[in-house]
């Protein structure tokens, strides 16, 4: 029997719910971006190393808000161990950026989780991420550039310094406060990136090297300073834990966001020149560099301040001056400013390439597709997303919606987790081909058909074959013993079934299954503090069953040979798989729940217009539309074949 009764054509009469679940194939050495249409179009510039990515990482993840953060996490949480706070958030934040750099490096191509989740899970899930991103990255952007009007006018002497035509201005009879600083910052940032990747992120490089020396002069005159004074933040009656673990603890969870950002390295993969190399290397040093710097610089300015005296708006700047050093303002200002600029670019980078990347698979017009021939930048989506972020930035005060870039960055990062463990234990074992490729198909599956045709069959010498690590290896039990004792012969069965490769891939699924439903039911009653108290540790309690209970299950079988065939080979391997994936899981999906009603709210409503776009538009148009599924394992003979049958 071939393997032609194994595809599965997802167009026509199946139903809508099927094409939520239709899975593309990874990018390999046969199918590339630049061959989605034939015209080469589609091909991004391979201009980014080391060095880049590594400017990416850091401009996108340090911000403005190191120098507030600070300031209220000390006051409210941590104290003098904010520290160990931002150390326990750089943790967290490495299970995900350990799972970012397996995928990456993997699957080298533009749309980051986005395309992870089309490969790994399915279109429906990949879509509300790709528009979640979307969200993510324009009202994060638009933040970000609100938020340098009023540092730079601080530069210049004063919140009116600024020119009248870059001030804001307040529109009578409406209320409406304009920045047209923020507008022009943006369409400044868009026209850079239009120019090309390597321009771009040269500029970046810059512009972050001048915000780690302003942290660097932090770390280094407040240390001066705090050894000069004997640290006064540190010498405390209530010690060093003044709100004890559940307080640091609580810090952890606050400045997580600090380090949301690394992933707008995995977004510049197919611009990478060694993606397997270079890209799990970019964002390894990425985050070392934000955690180290975050903590020396909270390590400082928490010891020449007691955490109670610490203004929440200006931390580091009203330290200094209250040791008589109010120039260091100045520097540190600048610092802001060019942290903010560099998160600015970081922000507006990403999302023209989630919109090709959706565009290429037919969820959005092929407009966001088209890439200019000579800077090789996705121009069109670049400025609609310019445009897009610098009106948000003029007219509105995005402060109130900015819990919804955190809404994306997370969702994002559970996928991430979450594909990682598909990836291992249950990989996409169906492909997706073109119809042009029927032909190749039909004479691959007629030649397997006459290969699996019934033969002779030696029935007296036949063994029992388990799975073993080498599925080809026999059991080491014969059908001459099975004939003396049926009951080696009984269990022999009954083993060869439950860890048949079939069932170890339906156990696996059912594990992962398990395990996610096990994390939305402990972290939903581990946040729910106004639920009957009896019910919530009811609640915790199955929610953890099923997680250990998932956990065990996934340690326990082996994982799947055929992720050693999934996408490109040589790069980075998550380690501790399960266990760390998991704990990924578990960390973003409370920190989810944890965002408050009225964000869950505002997300819903731009989830809710994004299904119906996927429905009206994305899932008619999606290029696996028509497509054919064919196994995995013959894939590469069915081009060999297409090639071979070419004149």
């Amino acid at each position: 029997m071939g393997f032609l009764s194994d595809t599965q054509n997802y167009g026509g009469g199946v139903g809508a719910l099927r094409t939520l679940v239709r899975r593309k194939q990874v990018d390999s050495a046969h199918t590339t971006p630049s061959s989605s249409d034939g015209s080469g179009h589609h091909q991004l510039a391979k201009a980014l190393t080391i060095p880049h990515l590594i400017a990416i990482g850091v401009g996108s993840t340090i911000g403005a808000g190191v120098y507030i953060l600070v300031g209220t996490v000390a006051r409210e949480h941590s104290g003098p161990a904010l520290t160990f706070s931002f150390l326990i958030a750089g943790i967290a934040a490495a299970l995900s950026a350990f799972c970012y750099a397996e995928l990456a490096s993997r699957c080298p191509s533009a749309g980051s989780a986005y395309h992870y989740s089309y490969i790994c899970v399915g279109e429906g899930v990949a879509w509300l991420i790709g528009w979640a991103l979307i969200l993510e990255y324009t009202i994060g952007g638009s933040a970000v550039a609100r938020g340098i009007s009023p540092n730079l006018a601080m530069l210049f002497g004063g919140p009116s310094s600024l020119p009248s035509f870059l001030a804001r201005q307040t529109i009578p009879g409406l209320e409406i406060v304009v920045d047209p600083c923020a507008a022009v910052l943006v369409f400044a940032v868009t026209g850079l990136l239009c120019f090309g990747i390597k321009e771009s992120t040269f500029v970046q490089g810059i512009v972050t090297s001048a915000n780690i020396c302003a942290m660097i002069f932090v770390i280094v005159a407040g240390g001066y300073l705090g050894f000069k004074t004997g640290w006064p933040g540190y010498d405390l009656s209530a010690g060093y834990f003044p709100f004890g673990a559940d307080g640091m603890l609580a810090g952890a969870s606050t400045v997580f966001f600090a380090y949301i950002g690394f992933d707008s390295v995995a977004s510049t993969a197919e611009e990478v020149k060694n993606p397997q190399r270079d890209l799990p290397m970019g964002i390894g040093f990425a985050l070392t560099i934000c955690c180290t710097l975050y903590m020396l610089v909270s390590a400082v300015i928490v010891g020449l301040v007691p955490y109670y005296a610490m203004d929440p708006d200006t931390p580091i700047s009203s330290a200094f001056a209250s040791h008589d050093i109010k120039w260091a303002a100045y520097i540190i200002t600048v610092g802001a400013c060019t942290a903010l600029c560099s998160t600015l670019m970081g922000s507006l980078l990403p999302q023209p390439r989630i919109l090709m990347a959706m565009a290429r698979d037919g969820l959005l017009p092929s407009f966001f597709s088209e890439v200019n021939k000579r800077t090789q930048v996705p121009i069109k989506s670049t400025l609609v997303t310019g445009l897009l972020s610098a009106g948000l930035a003029f007219f509105m005060d995005v402060e109130q919606l900015s819990g919804m870039v955190s809404v994306g960055t997370l969702l994002a990062f559970t996928m991430v987790a979450i594909s990682v463990l598909i990836l291992r234990y249950v990989p996409p074992d169906e492909v997706p081909l073109p119809p042009s490729f029927q032909e190749a198909i039909d004479s691959v599956s007629a030649r397997h058909s006459m290969s699996n045709s019934p033969g002779d069959v030696d029935v007296e010498n036949a063994k029992i074959y388990g799975i073993t690590a080498d599925e080809r290896a026999p059991a080491l039990v014969s059908k001459e013993t099975t004939l003396e004792y049926p009951l080696i012969e009984k269990a022999a069965g009954q083993l060869n079934f439950l860890m048949s490769e079939g069932n170890r891939r339906k156990i696996a699924g059912w594990s992962i299954a398990v395990t996610c439903i096990g994390v939305f039911v402990l972290t939903s009653a581990a946040s729910s503090l106004s639920l009957y108290g009896p019910l919530r540790y009811t609640l915790a309690g199955v929610g953890g069953v099923l997680l250990l209970s998932g956990l065990v299950l996934l340690t326990w079988i082996d994982q799947d040979d055929a992720r050693h065939r999934f996408g490109h080979s040589g790069g980075f391997i998550c380690p501790f798989v399960p266990l760390l994936p998991i704990c990924c899981v578990l960390i973003n999906v409370y920190l989810l729940i944890n965002l408050g009603g009225a964000t869950w709210t505002r997300v819903s409503i731009w989830l809710a217009i994004g299904a119906l776009v996927y429905i009206c538009y994305g899932r008619r148009h999606s290029s696996l539309q028509d497509a054919v599924y064919v196994p995995a394992a013959h894939v590469d003979e069915i081009y060999e074949s297409s090639s071979n049958s070419l004149p």
